[in-house]
């Protein structure tokens, strides 16, 4: 008998046991009632890092009778999700956590009371939403848009066309999510103004902040265009009336394994296949994930909010979200995924934990994050910055079972590279250092080297997308493989670019290395030979 991911499918309890799902312990009909009349949370982003992990978090409160609502989730950007991974399934997700030894656990997450696609153009989803933003029960509004969801202008200042055309069309015509958000916002003002919650739980630095500079820009646009009053953003930029509180997380939640699917579809789970929508979002009715995960919030919050402090979450102050988040991105992490990422896929790896078994790219890494990163990093207090990085380059990175690739990490390096690399660098330059990385600037190169769609054999190769490619690709353009000298000077506007880099480079005793990296590499087993001296 098939296993059905659906309301009416969890019924047959037994066959869902015998396959060693954990289910929700609570009446999910009566939470969805309760959540839809008197909603207490709203999530944008309904992608995977949200159901298999912040998702999961109220369903911990929800099964311990710590809740009795739980989440609405809203996607601004691909709206096929929600027609073909929530509605077919209830809103209903399986989770499958990958233990490094194979094993896995398995949880059915019922905490999404519905999914809604979250724009003017979906007239019956806009008017929940709106009625949602409405109510005065609402606490919080939470993202996983990435961090270019946050961004209004391109890297020369210039506002988006889209953006551009928001502002002069309005909220009813709302189309980038910033402007949907805020469109919503004004909805609540207008609703009698309760307070709220916006809470960015996205992988950048200073994301509440970055959430509270484009919302507050919008408002301030659209007051001047005649769509909303100054009342409104006085509202909208007193703190005490909408927060923007920072956090940190950390969970990798990589694309559906096939090797998940085969297993779930041999037990019998039905319908399971990961779709692939119109936008290029590969996404499945399952989510497959590391265990460890890390959340950190600033605990400011004006209309209240759920425990989040007993499903594990750190609830701080803001200088210590700063100085974890900075620990992670900056140090323990994201610059060690960065650089192993551009460099496997030049070198045709596929898989993170496979990078991890080559002895150059794991002493790149180690030598970019125990040297380089952590002399400079701050201490947050409630995580060890050493112990941290230690769990990932030994448990994290190298677990075998953890179908994460090289591909998937370098979407969207050019947004990436200030925090990861930037930070350490502007660090290193203050005490005098700079001139001992080698890491960093390798990476660099690498990053680089691998714009121009040439792995390290000399053949074509894809590159995955981001929002400067074909900017930086049209700058590198006069540059050959096979040909170091025809590099030129093709390097120094992009190294010179603090909006890339968060520094001008050239200022820095780092610029000769990058370049002396990357014309090292534009020849057949340039990569692998600049690696081996690091």
């Amino acid at each position: 008998m098939a296993i059905v991911l659906t309301n009416e499918g969890l019924k047959a309890k037994q066959l869902w046991e015998e396959r060693r799902v954990k289910l929700p312990g609570y009446d999910r009909a009566q939470m969805v009632e309760k959540t839809l009349r008197a909603p207490i949370w709203v999530h944008f982003g309904a992608g995977n890092i949200f159901r298999g992990f912040i998702a999961g978090l109220q369903q911990r409160l929800l099964d311990a009778g710590l809740a009795d609502r739980g989440i609405i989730a809203a996607e601004t950007f691909d709206e096929e999700i929600i027609d073909r991974i929530y509605r077919p399934f209830d809103s209903l997700t399986l989770m499958v956590s990958l233990k490094p030894d194979g094993g896995t656990d398995r949880e059915v997450i019922a905490s999404l009371a519905a999914g809604w696609k979250a724009s003017p153009a979906f007239a019956e989803d806009w008017g929940k939403l709106e009625a949602a933003f409405a109510s005065p029960t609402l606490q919080m509004a939470s993202f996983t848009i990435t961090e270019k969801g946050y961004a209004l202008r391109d890297m020369r200042g210039e506002l988006f066309p889209v953006v551009a055309q928001d502002l002069a069309e309005g909220p009813a015509h709302a189309r980038h999510a910033m402007s949907i958000v805020t469109a919503l916002m004004l909805r609540r003002f207008a609703a009698g103004a309760a307070p709220m919650a916006l809470v960015s739980m996205d992988n950048c630095s200073h994301n509440g902040e970055k959430l509270r500079g484009a919302v507050t820009e919008i408002a301030a646009a659209w007051v001047k265009n005649g769509f909303a009053g100054q009342d409104f953003l006085t509202w909208i930029e007193d703190e005490t009336k909408v927060s923007f509180p920072w956090s940190m997380i950390d969970k990798i939640t990589p694309r559906p394994a096939d090797a998940i699917l085969r297993q779930l579809t041999e037990e019998g789970f039905a319908d399971m296949a990961p779709v692939q929508t119109a936008k290029h979002t590969y996404i499945a009715p399952f989510v497959n994930a590391e265990i460890p995960q890390y959340l950190v919030v600033e605990d400011r919050f004006p209309n209240g909010r759920p425990a989040l402090e007993k499903a594990g979450v750190y609830m701080t102050d803001r200088d210590t979200v700063n100085k974890t988040e900075r620990m992670k991105v900056t140090t323990c992490l994201n610059p060690l995924h960065t650089a192993l990422a551009v460099c496997g896929c030049l070198l045709g790896y596929t898989l993170i934990a496979d990078e991890m078994k080559d002895p150059d790219l794991k002493r790149l890494v180690e030598r970019i994050g125990y040297q380089e990163g952590l002399p400079v990093v701050t201490n947050p207090g409630i995580l060890n910055p050493e112990s941290f990085l230690r769990e990932v380059l030994e448990q994290r990175l190298p677990n075998p079972f953890m179908p994460d690739t090289p591909q998937r990490i370098a979407c969207d390096t050019s947004q990436k590279v200030p925090i990861r690399f930037g930070e350490t660098i502007k660090s290193r330059m203050a005490d005098g250092s700079a001139d001992m990385l080698e890491g960093i600037p390798l990476a660099i190169a690498a990053w680089l080297r691998y714009l121009l769609a040439v792995d390290d054999a000399g053949e074509p190769m894809a590159v995955s997308p981001d929002p400067m490619a074909e900017e930086l690709q049209k700058a590198l353009s006069g540059v050959r493989f096979g040909d170091p000298d025809s590099v030129g000077d093709a390097l120094k506007p992009i190294l010179a670019n603090d909006r890339i880099f968060a520094v001008n480079l050239l200022e820095t005793p780092l610029a000769e290395k990058i370049e002396a990296n990357f014309r090292e590499m534009l020849v057949k087993g340039g990569v692998r030979s600049a690696l081996k001296k690091v």
